[in-house]
């Protein structure tokens, strides 16, 4: 398996390669050359199997040659072997036809822990017996940050750089990030929001001096592998709804497009999805793309949804990468076009693909309050403030299938919000109870590119 960058002026890489990078070094995201599909028979096989071992079959064909049969099933269940609930990510059932999936039950409590904590295990096995060091420049709007962090940690070879926006995470979020003290970790607060994070990383990355003195890589859903690895749990909760005899539909409380873009990839894998709920908040922009064409942003408004409060979705690229023909020379331009300008028109093309699949719902604060009061009398269900965006829009979609809720995190990594709107104050698990009584190490900078810059260059180690 090969990967190409969507804007084509990189090197195709293999899946060491484009795991190790990030990004492309054209500006781009690397996708599969190809898309890989797995015949009925094949996701009918899936029935019964461990997560590891569905995650193991899923993503052999992305692997490629970079790793044996053996050694990614070793790798899958080290990585779900850290989860609290045998299932890792279990369904559960709301009324006759809306279920949640459950993604928080990794080590951090959101659903970045299914991907983070195998690409920890991967950038390990690739840079094992190598003399290479692996400097992670991430942003985060909240749970990004402490997933890659707690996959990373004290291991050998990787030093990881994590930017928040001061003030714009939850507490939690900010204290499962601060509290990690290994030497390897360096937390960054900066002012600002999400998108300027966003930016100054996409300008280290970009910038040619700066990436040519460190190994850059990527812990975002910007890096292909974390994407690949939310793949697996489509076929998961789908098998046992039972696909592929059965469609299904899935509602995904959306920011930065990774999740739901994961989806897509498992529809064309042959997955049999009927529609993608692309739910969204007052944040809007994705759901103006998918709806009118509008791809423009705005400032963003700080929400109870912190992690949704995105205007510039990075993968959403890769979705008009594939709509748009794969030709990485117009979505060049078209990108160029959108970086300068802040806005631009999806293509007829772009469209028409997307609404042959996906929907979109732009949910306001007040629908979100009711869906977590809803879930909760209605279905003993405490969800978070993300997860009712997503279960909002789900329960207003026209489906005549299954429709599945990606719950993306725990309710008490947002207990206020969650307390609001149900009257019940969520309880931390037991083996993150002592949070607050922890050490926090955290270092404010201005959002600059010197300054960050600056920072990182005095603790990365550089090319030897």
């Amino acid at each position: 398996m090969r990967y190409v960058s969507t804007r084509g002026g990189a090197p195709a890489l293999d899946f060491r390669g484009a795991t190790l990078a990030g990004l492309a070094s054209d500006g781009g995201l690397y996708v599969p050359e190809a898309w890989p599909r797995l015949s009925h028979d094949e996701i009918a096989a899936l029935a019964g199997l461990s997560y590891a071992e569905t995650a193991a079959r899923v993503m052999a064909p992305f692997v490629g040659d970079a790793l044996t049969t053996d050694e990614l099933r070793a790798l899958c269940e080290a990585a779900y072997g850290r989860f609290a609930h045998a299932a890792v990510t279990p369904l559960v059932q709301l009324d006759h036809d809306q279920w949640l999936l459950e993604l928080f039950h990794g080590p951090t409590l959101a659903f970045k822990d299914v991907a983070l904590q195998l690409l920890g295990l991967l950038f390990e096995r690739f840079l094992a017996g190598t003399s290479d060091h692996l400097t992670i420049i991430g942003a985060t709007s909240g749970d990004t940050g402490s997933a890659a962090i707690d996959a990373v940690a004290g291991r050998m070879g990787v030093n990881i750089f994590m930017l928040h926006p001061e003030g714009r995470v939850s507490d939690v979020q900010r204290r499962q990030m601060t509290t990690v003290l290994a030497p390897n970790v360096h937390n960054i607060a900066i002012s600002g929001d999400f998108d300027t994070a966003q930016a100054l990383v996409k300008a280290m990355f970009n910038d040619a001096a700066f990436a040519s003195r460190f190994r850059l890589s990527a812990v975002n859903s910007i890096n292909w592998a974390r994407l690949m690895a939310q793949v697996v749990y489509y076929f998961y909760a789908a098998v046992r709804l039972g696909a592929p005899q059965r469609a299904v539909a899935f509602s995904v409380p959306t920011g930065n497009f990774g999740d739901v873009f994961a989806g897509y990839v498992a529809a064309k894998m042959g997955l049999p999805i009927v529609k993608l709920i692309v739910a969204t908040n007052v944040n809007d922009i994705l759901h103006r793309a998918l709806s009118s064409g509008d791809y423009s942003s705005s400032a963003v408004v700080a929400t109870p949804t912190p992690s949704m409060d995105i205007q510039v979705s990075s993968n959403f690229e890769r979705l008009l990468f594939d709509l748009g023909g794969r030709d990485g020379d117009a979505l060049a331009g078209q990108m160029r076009g959108f970086e300068a300008s802040r806005a631009m028109r999806l293509t007829n093309a772009q469209r028409e693909g997307a609404a042959s699949l996906f929907a979109s719902d732009r949910v306001d604060i007040d629908d979100m309050t009711r869906a977590m009061r809803w879930a909760y009398e209605s279905a003993g269900q405490v969800i978070d403030p993300h997860t009712a965006i997503g279960l909002a829009a789900a329960r207003r979609a026209n489906v005549d299938v299954p429709m599945v809720t990606l719950a993306t995190a725990h309710p008490a990594k947002f207990g206020d919000a969650v307390e609001r709107a149900t009257g019940v104050r969520p309880s931390l698990p037991s083996r993150i109870g002592d949070l607050f009584d922890r050490e926090e190490r955290c270092t404010t900078l201005p959002a600059t590119f010197n300054a960050v810059t600056g920072f990182i260059g005095e603790r990365a180690a550089a090319r030897g």
